[in-house]
């Protein structure tokens, strides 16, 4: 889903008659900040929220920390920080061990958290991704104690902002209060002090448009399914006009009444703790995007139908939804009325707004006046409905008053717009990364992002040298507008090593030194370290971790994207590229893509990377009972085969080539048995279960109904998503892939082995490969594993050492 918004902010930086370098509009971002710390809950608030996050997290050692909330007039400069100190009582028996001072509560718990990592060797992740290693931190009453003076940490910009437009939807869809709940606490912990807040939005859209006369069962298809709800909020799609009774017709809609209820409480809660540790949510604002009936409602209106997104043969019944012009009256009021609706509903808010028009879309013209006019209707909304609102988007408008835009650079630790852009002249922005799969960043009042992953994939990779020492660069360039960094993932919980480190830059002044912090990271995350552990951990460095190549772009591993191809095709791009896999360059890689197939991109040597596995495997001695530990360990096996996977797939078509029946026959079987293996290393460890992901979505159901609604939607995100014909596919098909066991073993196996039967055939029969009978027996199958309600494991079952080890030695031996 590449956005369009890249291109529209080059083409708006264009409109600059001069190159504007002032730092005016960050000083307008200090006058904002004062009312938002003017409005901000009072300090014996934060203190409890903070304490609350502290005893979820420790328990047992609740007694020993005492918080408190500072003015920024203590943090020596006008920043924001936290202070850790001993506390004054310490040497009594019970008494508090140590006194941690923040801003706001949000930098409590940063405090808290630096020094749980820093002084008790601890680490803090995602439960999936193997949770908190907290067993090396000192029994109560023998905390470590910190130097005379305490120790003073800084923000050296104010806001540490999280989440993508998407990721509501690729890992937020079916969270529950509990698991919210988790988030905020290592949100918090994180520093993370500016975050989305999208949830339930579609209860306020109804009644908006229930003012302009637009009837709750005119919005049925105005709003995708529970899975597809970030799309439909970008209008990209929207749902079919008729079969209303079957949802799976409707991006998984209409939405049940239960479904706003629910997520409108939600929503609330979510608000109410943010607000609580002080951090600044964002809500969202209209972009101009209307119902079909709207058009009918208001035939005078100046309303146009958006282009093709992802849709097959360009359907408008899927695709190309509706925008009110900008021109028109009712666009402001409507965008006054949303904001409008949202304080009354909440209570309060914090100021700031997102929405991007052309998040995946296509303007309807190229004009810069036309993208101009847009911008300022949207700005004047925001503004009519709050006098202090501030527009936080992906792209630089002009035409939103200087101080009253802050842009985010989508792609940072790749390739920063505010290096070429002159500082988003003089716009403040922040250094955003896109963790795992990709990183995707914009700027706007200067907040540097990283995008690191796209859908949720699950994949290995990162830059950690840019991540170090890029936001960093971008806050001390001359007349630097940066205000914030940023992490603007598509979807979470993997890779925690980039996280960990992107989180700790909101609070670093200096490059770090990588290899250096890894040695500390390697030693917090399991709790010990070992000659063995760190010489594997060095190797991810220089090959995964390291990426340098920027045209990385989504992987496409075989299995979770097995080729919609005549093999044929295929071979010919052996031909052209006979060096693919081999480690002799760095970017002996395939680049080039074609309709025929998405090559595996591959930025390391998959030599180097098996050897790093080695160690990790021989390291299970030592570290089998940690939990971060076996989540690393099977995430490494996982992408060694996933490559070992890509290059066996082109050996059975560079046999299929020369009609090699048996050899096509006897790696095909080797291939389906790998999938099945990887579907067995991945059940060791919770992270890596299908199980979980289709049970919450069940789970908020209130009736059978709802249920199978639900599972449907879940199942149809991670596959086909839905839009296709029996001979042609989704164009979406796969973009949401997981490595998930249950996953592999119940859907791309059996997907395989069809693709394997014809491929076969084809060879004994001396004829071509039967493509269309392929595709339309792999999307038989994919509609029936959509519908299916088959039960798969909520819990790990395996040993990850041993698994790990046994696949090695099975496929990977002698590859290292």
């Amino acid at each position: 889903m590449d956005s369009s918004l890249a291109a529209i902010s080059l083409l708006l930086f264009s409109l600059f008659s001069m190159v504007y370098t002032s730092t005016i509009g960050v000083q307008y971002i200090s006058e904002l900040l004062q009312i938002q710390e003017r409005e901000r809950a009072p300090p014996s608030f934060q203190v409890a929220a903070a304490r609350g996050v502290l005893h979820r997290l420790l328990p047992s050692h609740s007694s020993a920390f005492e918080f408190r909330i500072i003015s920024k007039e203590k943090c020596g400069g006008e920043g924001a920080c936290f202070i850790i100190n001993n506390h004054p009582s310490s040497y009594k028996s019970g008494a508090p061990e140590i006194v941690i001072s923040g801003v706001t509560g949000v930098e409590v718990l940063a405090g808290l958290h630096w020094y749980l990592k820093y002084w008790c060797g601890s680490h803090i992740s995602w439960q999936k991704t193997g949770g908190a290693q907290l067993f090396s931190i000192p029994p109560l009453g023998s905390l470590p104690r910190v130097q005379d003076g305490g120790i003073l940490v800084q923000r050296p910009i104010p806001w540490n902002y999280y989440q993508n437009a998407v990721t509501s939807s690729y890992t937020f869809a079916w969270w529950d209060w509990e698991r919210w709940e988790q988030e905020i606490d290592w949100m918090a912990l994180q520093g993370i002090n500016l975050p989305l807040a999208f949830t339930g939005q579609e209860t306020i859209w109804r009644k908006v448009f229930q003012k302009f006369n637009i009837t709750n069962s005119d919005l049925d298809d105005f709003f995708g399914g529970p899975a597809f709800l970030a799309w439909s909020r970008m209008g990209n799609l929207h749902g079919f006009e008729s079969n209303k009774s079957q949802f799976n017709a409707r991006w998984g809609g209409p939405l049940p009444e239960s479904w706003f209820d629910g997520q409108l409480t939600l929503q609330k809660k979510i608000l109410a703790r943010m607000y609580e540790l002080g951090m600044t949510p964002v809500l969202p604002a209209f972009s101009g995007n209307v119902p079909a009936a709207f058009k009918d409602m208001f035939p005078s209106a100046k309303i146009t139908r958006l282009g093709n997104w992802f849709s097959v043969k360009r359907n408008p019944k899927w695709c190309c939804t509706y925008l009110l012009d900008a021109t028109d009256p009712l666009f402001i009021e409507i965008g006054r009325t949303f904001i409008e609706e949202q304080l009354k509903e909440y209570g309060r808010t914090s100021h700031i707004y997102n929405c991007d028009t052309f998040d995946e879309n296509t303007p309807l013209v190229d004009d810069p006046g036309y993208i101009s006019s847009l911008g300022a209707a949207i700005f004047s909304g925001m503004q009519g409905g709050d006098d202090n609102a501030m527009w936080l988007m992906q792209a630089l408008l002009h035409s939103v008053p200087l101080g009253k835009l802050v842009v985010l650079d989508l792609y940072a630790e790749v390739k920063p717009i505010w290096i070429s852009s002159e500082q988003f002249y003089g716009v403040p922005y922040i250094w955003k990364v896109i963790v795992a799969s990709l990183l995707s960043l914009y700027l706007t009042d200067s907040h540097l992002c990283m995008l690191h992953n796209f859908a949720g994939n699950i994949e290995m990779y990162g830059i950690l040298d840019a991540i170090a020492s890029g936001p960093i660069e971008a806050l001390t360039s001359e007349n630097s507008t940066m205000v914030g960094i940023g992490m603007s993932m598509e979807g979470i919980e993997q890779n925690p090593i980039v996280y960990d480190l992107m989180s700790e830059m909101a609070f670093q002044h200096k490059k770090v030194d990588v290899k250096a912090w890894i040695e500390l990271y390697i030693a917090r995350r399991y709790g010990r370290s070992s000659p063995l552990i760190r010489d594997a951990w060095n190797i991810l460095y220089h090959t995964i971790y390291n990426c340098t190549d920027e045209a990385y772009d989504k992987n496409r591993d075989v299995i979770v994207a097995f080729p919609d191809v005549n093999p044929s095709l295929i071979s010919s791009l052996l031909e052209m590229y006979p060096h693919y896999g081999k480690p002799t360059s760095r970017r002996a890689i395939l680049r080039e893509k074609t309709n025929a197939y998405e090559q595996p991109h591959l930025w390391y040597s998959t030599s180097e990377v098996i050897k790093a596995l080695e160690l990790f495997i021989a390291s299970g001695k030592e570290l089998s009972a940690s939990n971060t530990y076996s989540y690393d360990l099977v995430d490494l096996t996982r992408q060694s085969l996933a490559k070992y996977a890509n290059e066996l797939f082109l050996k059975i078509i560079d046999a299929y080539k020369f009609k090699d029946v048996n050899k096509v026959t006897s790696l095909s079987q080797k291939f389906l048995d790998l999938v099945e293996d990887m579907d067995t290393l991945l059940a060791c460890h919770d992270g890596f279960l299908l199980g979980p992901w289709l049970e919450s979505a069940k789970q908020l159901a209130q009736n059978e109904e709802e249920e199978k609604q639900f599972e449907w939607n879940a199942r149809s995100q991670i596959t086909m998503w839905f839009d296709n014909t029996e001979e042609e596919a989704s164009l979406l098909r796969d973009y949401g892939n997981k490595y998930w066991s249950g996953l592999l073993r119940d859907y791309y196996g059996p997907r395989a082995a069809i693709y394997f039967k014809i491929l076969i055939e084809s060879v004994e029969n001396g004829e071509d490969f039967r493509l269309h009978k392929w595709r339309r027996e792999w999307i038989k199958l994919t509609n029936n594993w959509q519908s299916s309600r088959k039960l798969f494991p909520v819990t790990s079952s395996g040993n990850a050492v041993s698994i790990s080890r046994s696949l090695y030695n099975k496929y990977l031996r002698s590859e290292s």
